[in-house]
């Protein structure tokens, strides 16, 4: 794939270029498909199956239609905007530096719970090989060597996403070719089928609002390349093709391993609540024996636990550094060590920060995923309107299916699983909301609304 050498810079945002261009395209297009982890169908594929009544792939072949829109959008405003604020510099740029603050805010409950999820999950997945070892263990562990590796510098987080995708793509393969080789032997009655792609009797629009839900969610991660564009050098269009393309690689992913794994347990629509928790766990053992199952639930926890977490610990930096060197949150955050060209205390604080989530949430799985998704999805709506305020309206641009078009339909898309959303969530995402307020005219008022190119003798970014 030929590089280019970016064609603007962030100096005509009003920022200096202190961030280490150390990811190529292709460094990005591997973060997103790290971060949306291609064997995530592994951990939720019995709950998905109940839920669709055994026609999984279905549900991420509908999720990839409806999250191709948000991605589009992403892409028209990292093409925009190239810096490392992702929806908050969309959002503030692109419509108002207030209403930026707020989309930064929401993303950021997100971000800051993503890692803490991670480690929960990987903490349980971990538990089920060594149950004598007590789950905190597992998160401190993972957290410490995540955190050294962000540390460390982007180029060696590169090289950590490459060596764990090709981790995952390797399981992928072995699990394709124990399912090809079952199916071709009809182990335990599998059969070559389309059901899981569609099944008449079991289909209903019901069932296509359930799964909408379940499969936008599931792909969440994508748009934290966005906050990497500063630390890319492959041009302004590097980020929106990262995106696009990780959306679409991964979701070929989702659908190839859970539509064998369903052909594997044929005329199955549901399972028990119990089963539904292991369920291709399980499903590899019948194909194989103990000892694969025990490798991938371990493959399935290092994935989520390192890789997954790395990208997630990334993301949250990189959007803590752009707000707070916009005055927008605590200076110090800003604070670049000059030798990795990291911003080293965003680091840290979502290292503490995710330390502490995670030890009170242990076990609380369903609690942290209710708030990351309020988070995501506020901000997306938001991505969405800034797309049609920027290009639509400000740019009068007459791309209508790109500008209008694509942009209203992800936004109905959105509000729709939104509205869909558990009671918890929305009042959690709400206080999380009016906190975000507060601290925004807290900075309003002290002078922090104001965007850096239109800003005299503002504030320069610490650097050591």
């Amino acid at each position: 794939m030929t590089e280019t050498r970016p064609t603007s810079g962030v100096e005509e945002f009003g920022y200096k270029q202190e961030l280490r261009r150390g990811m190529s395209r292709t460094d990005l297009l591997i973060y997103g498909l790290v971060f949306m982890v291609p064997i995530a169908p592994w951990a939720i594929f019995g709950v998905v199956f109940n839920e669709s009544r055994g026609m999984v792939p279905l549900v991420y072949l509908i999720g990839l239609v409806a999250m191709i829109f948000t991605a589009v959008s992403y892409a028209q405003m990292s093409r925009a905007f190239p810096v490392a604020g992702s929806v908050y510099a969309y959002v503030g740029r692109g419509v108002h530096p207030q209403l930026g603050f707020l989309a930064g805010w929401t993303i950021l409950l997100d971000y800051l719970l993503v890692p803490t999820l991670l480690y929960v999950f990987a903490a349980e997945s971990m538990s089920g090989i060594f149950p004598d070892v007590p789950r905190w263990v597992w998160i401190v562990a993972f957290l410490a060597v995540n955190t050294a590796v962000n540390y460390i510098g982007i180029s060696f987080t590169a090289i950590v996403n490459r060596l764990f995708l090709t981790a995952e793509v390797l399981f992928i393969v072995i699990f394709v070719v124990m399912a090809v080789v079952a199916i071709r032997n009809g182990t335990n009655g599998a059969e070559l089928s389309t059901k899981p792609i569609f099944n008449a009797p079991e289909f209903s629009p019901g069932l296509v609002a359930t799964a909408l839900s379940i499969a936008v969610l599931s792909f969440l991660g994508f748009d934290g390349i966005a906050t990497l564009s500063e630390e890319s050098k492959g041009g302004r269009g590097s980020a929106g093709f990262a995106m696009i393309g990780g959306l679409v690689i991964v979701a070929i992913f989702f659908i190839g391993q859970t539509w064998l794994a369903a052909m594997l347990v044929p005329n199955r629509t549901s399972f028990t609540d119990e089963e539904a928790n292991n369920a291709f766990f399980s499903i590899v053992a019948s194909v194989s024996n103990n000892g694969w199952q025990i490798a991938f639930l371990a493959m399935n926890a290092l994935a989520v636990g390192i890789a997954n977490a790395v990208a997630a610990q990334s993301a949250t930096s990189r959007l803590l550094f752009s707000m707070s060197r916009d005055g927008r949150l605590p200076r110090f955050l800003a604070f670049i060590n000059r030798r990795t060209q990291v911003p080293e205390r965003a680091i840290l604080l979502v290292a503490g920060l995710t330390l502490v989530l995670g030890l009170v949430f242990v076990g609380q799985i369903n609690t942290i995923a209710s708030l990351v998704n309020f988070g995501a999805l506020t901000a997306f709506l938001l991505l969405h309107v800034s797309v049609v305020v920027w290009f639509g309206i400000k740019q009068g641009s007459r791309r209508y299916l790109v500008h209008w078009v694509g942009p209203v339909i992800g936004f109905a898309v959105i509000a729709y699983v939104l509205y869909n959303a558990e009671a918890a969530a929305k009042i959690g995402g709400l206080i999380w909301l009016v906190v975000g307020v507060g601290v925004m005219l807290y900075y309003r008022a002290r002078g922090g609304g104001i965007l850096p190119e239109h800003a005299a003798g503002a504030d320069p970014v610490e650097v050591r």
